[in-house]
């Protein structure tokens, strides 16, 4: 109709109805426009909102309330801990792909990643998380905030806001001791030398933690020393680890660790000292000497557990059929005896019989002055 009234009207009138349907449509259309902008706007805030609540629920829900409080009142903190996103841990792991994965366990899923910076990291991901292992977390962060050696793994951060909280340390390249010891179907390779070399910075990161820090570890063991390309070990998970007051003796605790490496005193009392982490130790140098797994069924019962099956080997004067063949033949007799008897004392059943951790680097250093074997060697072989 309005098309008959335009074509009847004078020219002058057919033009300004002709503007003005032009008009209304252009408003109609801006409206739209407008409306359909604003609700894309009011669509993307909503879903900003939901993602950043959604962020502060998991913050909140992963300690992170908790954890800014430690290290707000942390005094001994030397590391600056950084809170990652969601989204740079994804790019750093392409989505967290599983050719990106280098580790799995009960615990779950460690994976190799790049920062923007083309720092390597190694981001560790549990699988299930509850209280318990939310205030582990927390503890390792803080643990890990305290402590600036080289041969302990080095924190560089955690992510909160991620269903559960990622953990963000250095990348150690050469996997773990026990890989380079049990690795089915391989042989170790290493010398007495390069196992002297590992003891050693092992034991002067536990001797640095037991003094500078007042941390005991509590979970010293092969599969938590980590290697790189150069055999330098670096001490790593620290979850169960804790720290003792100032003129404490003492921490009594629920008994944690993994069983064959736990102190016999700290599981029958419950009470934790810098000793019981020298005893783990013992347990690791024999591995090293050895090349024996902690525990094997296809030893005797009484002599199940590594640190048995030594002193039982050392009561009946054959523990050279014990030893592991490649450390017998670099031929360092005299201080392959010396370890032997190192291990032994950190075996002790009475703590006070024990060296300490400061101790036992010491003596492991003034064996290593003795070895002159070149360390450039590959350590394994298939077989």
């Amino acid at each position: 109709m309005v098309q008959g009234i335009v074509a009847n009207a004078p020219r002058v009138t057919r033009g300004i109805l002709t503007f003005l349907m032009v008009a209304k449509v252009l408003r109609l259309g801006i409206s739209m426009g407008v409306v359909a902008t604003c609700l894309t706007i009011l669509y993307w805030g909503v879903k900003q909102w939901n993602n950043i609540k959604r962020r502060e629920k998991f913050f909140e829900k992963n300690g992170g309330l908790m954890l800014r409080k430690l290290l707000f009142e942390c005094e001994g903190c030397v590391q600056i801990v950084k809170i990652f996103t969601e989204k740079e841990l994804r790019t750093a792991t392409n989505e967290f792909k599983e050719s990106n994965i280098i580790g799995q366990g009960g615990f779950g899923t460690v994976y190799k990643g790049t920062l923007a910076n083309n720092t390597m990291v190694a981001i560790k991901k549990s699988k299930v998380i509850d209280q318990s292992q939310i205030e582990q977390f927390v503890n390792e962060v803080i643990i890990l905030s305290r402590i600036n050696h080289p041969n302990v793994v080095k924190l560089l951060g955690c992510c909160l806001e991620t269903p559960v909280p990622l953990l963000v340390n250095e990348y150690v390249t050469n996997k773990t001791l026990f890989h380079h010891i049990h690795e089915q179907g391989c042989e170790c390779l290493m010398p007495l030398e390069v196992r002297l070399k590992i003891a050693a910075e092992t034991a002067e990161a536990l001797a640095h933690m037991h003094s500078a820090t007042q941390i005991i570890h509590r979970d010293v063991k092969s599969a938590n020393i980590l290697l790189n390309d150069e055999y330098t070990a670096k001490v790593s998970d620290f979850g169960i680890s804790r720290f003792v007051p100032l003129n404490a003796t003492h921490l009594s605790t629920l008994v944690q660790g993994t069983f064959g490496y736990i102190d016999p005193t700290y599981f029958r009392s419950g009470n934790l000292t810098e000793k019981s982490d020298v005893y783990s130790f013992g347990v690791v140098l024999v591995e090293l000497l050895t090349g024996e797994k902690v525990l094997c069924l296809d030893r005797p019962e009484e002599d199940g557990g590594l640190a048995e099956y030594f002193h039982t080997s050392l009561a009946e004067k054959r523990l050279l059929q014990v030893l592991d063949d490649q450390v017998k033949k670099d031929g360092y007799t005299k201080q392959l005896k010396s370890v032997c008897e190192l291990a032994k004392v950190c075996l002790e059943l009475e703590r006070d019989k024990r060296p300490t951790m400061k101790e036992v680097n010491e003596e492991l250093q003034a064996l290593r002055e003795n070895c002159t074997q070149p360390t450039n060697h590959s350590s394994r072989k298939s077989t």
